[in-house]
């Protein structure tokens, strides 16, 4: 069975409908990445499975449960974490207090361990540990961001477009971590415009165009397709 599945969803802002009837699914620790160009809906899926908008109809189940009519807070106890696009820290709070955030919904005695392991992840968040976030450059950001969420110690990882304005050499950084995490078992539903890194990455892929999924299959298979260029950010892959 699906960890997640998505069916028929269909999410409006006001008269635009920003997804017509998206069907995808994410199988236990595989890998999923989500591609188009802007305005392609990709965002806006992740919203509405994480419970920041509603749908207008269709269905979203985790492991048999249905999200739908969940709160955010609600969908975050179920083992989903959000991780937006935007590098969102707590700018006055230092990097470890952040990480301390993100383990707000835990009652376990790891959670220290747990700061151990994303300062193991991210050494350079071990040296800024005491830092104020809001201080840290862009990519130092991005890590924070992912490490915060990771925190909650999630069964399902939303990732929305985690290179997004940060230099090669920490991309590779960030994606040599995803591929750490999906070695040992992570859950990820991934929003990415580097098409090559998020097929590297992934085990299968969907395509979105104008809200709907117009092409789906093994990332491996999609790598070299010509389809994926022509409906990636109009034919540039």
């Amino acid at each position: 069975m699906n960890a997640l599945e998505v069916q028929g969803l269909e999410v409006a802002y006001g008269a635009v409908r920003a997804l017509k009837g998206v069907n995808l699914s994410v199988g236990q620790g595989e890998v999923i990445t989500l591609l188009g160009a802007n305005g392609a809906g990709k965002s806006t899926t992740l919203r509405a499975i994480s419970g920041l908008v509603r749908p207008r109809a269709g269905s979203i189940t985790y492991r048999g449960e249905a999200l739908t009519r969940l709160s955010p807070a609600q969908i975050v106890r179920r083992g989903i974490a959000h991780c937006p696009e935007g590098r969102r820290v707590f700018a006055g709070l230092s990097v470890q207090d952040n990480l301390l955030l993100g383990a707000s919904g835990r009652r376990d005695p790891e959670i220290g361990l747990d700061i151990q392991r994303m300062f193991t992840l991210f050494p350079i968040l071990a040296e800024r540990r005491n830092q104020a976030a809001g201080t840290l450059s862009g990519g130092e950001q991005q890590m924070l961001a992912l490490a915060r969420a990771l925190m909650s110690r999630p069964t399902l990882l939303l990732l929305d477009e985690p290179s997004l304005g940060l230099a090669p050499l920490v991309v590779r950084s960030i994606f040599a971590t995803l591929k750490e995490l999906k070695a040992a078992g992570s859950t990820i539903l991934l929003v990415e415009q580097n098409v090559k890194l998020a097929l590297e990455l992934a085990d299968r892929a969907y395509v979105l165009r104008t809200g709907q999924v117009v092409l789906e299959g093994k990332a491996e298979e999609l790598r070299d397709d010509a389809r994926v260029a022509r409906a990636y950010l109009g034919g540039a892959a």
